[in-house]
């Protein structure tokens, strides 16, 4: 069963938080991409990506997050990961992406 993808962007002190909530996958990577380029970034921003309600992600959704991570350094901005479901966090893991992306227990939104 595909859970429709939502994302939804507000700022906060800090930068910006995108929310992703259903399916990140083949079908739905280039709306990521198109979200992350939507935000105006400025040097020093932190985009915190909230991952509470991921459903589900692919490889091809992986790699929309590393997209936005270059994305993010290419304006001298940085982006977080948070509240990474366990099944997410372990492939991260296993591709040795913790080391890449700073990662949060709970929503930078929620501080």
């Amino acid at each position: 069963m595909t859970t429709t993808l939502t994302l939804t962007t507000r700022s906060i002190p800090t930068g910006a938080v995108l929310t992703v909530a259903g399916d990140l996958d083949h079908d739905s990577a280039g709306q990521l991409r198109a979200a992350v380029d939507a935000i105006v970034l400025r040097p020093g921003d932190l985009l915190t990506v909230d991952l509470t309600d991921l459903a589900y992600c692919d490889s091809t959704g992986i790699t929309a997050l590393i997209a936005a991570r270059n994305h993010t350094h290419t304006h001298g901005a940085d982006i977080a990961l948070t509240a990474v479901p366990s099944t997410t966090l372990r492939i991260l893991g296993m591709l040795g992406l913790d080391q890449l992306f700073p990662i949060h227990p709970a929503s930078e939104a929620d501080a």
